[in-house]
């Protein structure tokens, strides 16, 4: 699929709200937009965390049926995922499930500050520790190259553009990688923006997958 298509069953229902646009940055150059960013990142995280649990156990279903569903329809042959972060979707029991069907997977790893992430083979019970952000990664393997990679979203628009924690970890691997893997951003509706602002470091996500019901 290319970037910015989104068809069934990858959809969006409804723009946040417009308060949360409501003061666009002053003008269009990084340090403006970079300041807008991180404004923005903090509402955004506040919000996801302030979902209830009903709320979110409904989120978490529809946003696993949906990815499925993706994963059916073109399937990964070796799928790179995310250890869940400050309330984001989690697909650790989809991965799961994939692993006993036979699906290979991998998470990401920091290797230092303005660099492109690597990747190593995960399954459950694998020897992990705690990197940054206290997140867990996997201490043994060579590094792999997944052919997709699922991708959590702080915020997001129309354009499939992420807003993501301001590391650039993802943008610069990406933009490292002669053959491309297929991002699938995922993110729960309420994280939807008019516009990052994206600048040309940027990279869109492929697809992007929500809880939408629309």
């Amino acid at each position: 699929m290319a970037t910015g298509e989104y068809s069934s069953p990858v959809c969006f229902l409804h723009e946040v709200d417009a308060g949360l646009d409501d003061a666009p940055p002053p003008g269009n150059d990084w340090a403006d937009v970079r300041l807008w960013r991180k404004a923005k990142r903090e509402v955004m995280i506040a919000r996801r965390l302030a979902l209830s649990a009903t709320d979110r156990g409904i989120g978490q279903r529809l946003i696993t049926e949906r990815l499925t569903a993706l994963l059916s329809e073109a399937p990964a042959q070796l799928l790179g995922f995310y250890w869940p972060f400050k309330g984001e979707y989690d697909p650790r029991p989809l991965v799961r499930r994939l692993h006993k069907e036979g699906v290979s997977l991998a998470l990401p790893v920091v290797v230092g500050k303005a660099q492109p992430l690597l990747f190593r083979p995960w399954r459950p019970r694998a020897p992990m520790a705690l990197g940054v952000w206290n997140i867990p990664y996997p201490t043994e393997g060579e590094p792999v190259r997944p052919d997709t990679l699922l991708v959590p979203l702080v915020g997001f628009d129309g354009a499939g553009y992420r807003l993501g924690y301001g590391g650039g970890f993802y943008d610069r691997t990406l933009a490292s990688r002669f053959h491309r893997p297929r991002t699938i951003g995922i993110g729960f509706t309420l994280s939807r923006l008019r516009t990052i602002y994206p600048q040309p470091h940027d990279i869109p996500m492929d697809q992007i997958v929500t809880d939408s019901t629309g």
